[in-house]
């Protein structure tokens, strides 16, 4: 990267790519940075959304429109025309968090000083869509934000700064999520100045330990008991919004929102709805997970000894595998 040739106290105009609730709070970080202005904003098209399928915008646009930035929301950034509306925005930077589309070369090569993508995870581990639940299911102990500089590459570009912190194994995705997006902005905010006066060295990143993470499927959230309560344990708080996490039933669906894992029971047969207490409890591979709260589909959410007594016959069902 070249050296700042800014002349002292001019600020850098910059481009932002965002569309994700994780994104929200990098856009607000940039807004109030004194060594940029924010000359424009990319984000997704509005899509639609409820019963009436109306557009509703993504909450990086809704944000753009809230602060009366400029904001392009082009279907692909590959059209020609969306190529050319973004040079014209003449930017010196970019910045991206969660913005859904591959940035192609076209566009990487507009900034002078490159876009800078401000990841959710331990780069060169999880890379791609879902950083966030996969370092939950994975049952990574330490939480991570990672800044690079974008190549060709899907997460691949070298590492220009990284912040890890402690994980004590209650997140969500939620939750983790809006951990990670407030240490993003602050992160980035740290960095901003060094990389623009081309003092902070990016290094390339290492291959060896590098994961690939995918868009998560509602089939995702099938809760499998060949696998162990604690795995399971993790996906339910991992699939939080989405995809959600389940067992069908000759009841019908079985949906967990809350659960922990306890020991087994002698006699205990894989795959099981059981009596736990007054609750129930899904009998795996290696112990029970036990459902904190839950509900048939259709029916509200409840603790898991109200869910059984308004429907005892789940006792004893045997849960659909994949």
């Amino acid at each position: 990267m070249k050296a700042d040739r800014r002349p002292s106290g001019e600020r850098v105009r910059t481009l932002f790519l965002g569309s994700g609730a994780f994104a929200v709070t990098i856009l607000e970080a940039l807004v109030t940075a004194p060594e940029v202005r924010l000359v424009g904003v990319v984000s997704a098209p509005d899509r639609p959304s409820g019963r009436r399928a109306e557009l509703t915008p993504v909450p990086v646009a809704r944000r753009a429109r809230e602060l009366d930035l400029p904001l392009l929301q082009p279907a692909s950034l590959r059209a020609p025309d969306a190529v050319a509306e973004i040079a014209a925005l003449q930017p010196d930077l970019g910045v991206l968090a969660d913005y859904g589309q591959i940035v192609p070369p076209s566009v990487l090569a507009i900034a002078a000083h490159g876009i800078l993508n401000v990841h959710p995870s331990a780069l060169p581990r999880h890379r791609g869509a879902t950083p966030i639940p996969a370092t939950i299911v994975a049952g990574d102990p330490m939480g991570a934000v990672t800044l690079i500089r974008m190549d060709e590459g899907l997460d691949t570009g070298p590492i220009v700064a990284q912040e890890t912190w402690a994980l004590d194994g209650t997140e969500t995705t939620e939750t983790l999520e809006a951990e990670a997006a407030r240490r993003g902005a602050n992160l980035l905010r740290r960095s901003l100045g060094a990389w623009l006066a081309g003092a902070l060295p990016a290094a390339p990143q290492a291959e060896a330990g590098a994961t690939l993470t995918r868009p998560l499927r509602r089939e995702d959230g099938r809760l499998d008991p060949a696998l162990t309560a604690a795995e399971l344990e993790r996906r339910v708080r991992a699939h939080v919004p989405w995809p959600g996490s389940f067992v069908d039933t000759r009841l019908g669906r079985l949906i967990v929102r809350e659960a922990e894992a306890v020991p087994g029971v002698p006699g205990d047969t894989q795959g099981t709805l059981v009596a736990d207490d007054a609750g129930l409890a899904l009998t795996t591979a290696s112990g029970r997970l036990r459902l904190k709260r839950a509900q048939l589909a259709g029916r509200r959410a409840t603790d898991a000894a109200s869910l059984r007594r308004g429907a005892p016959g789940l006792v004893g069902q045997t849960v659909a595998l994949r």
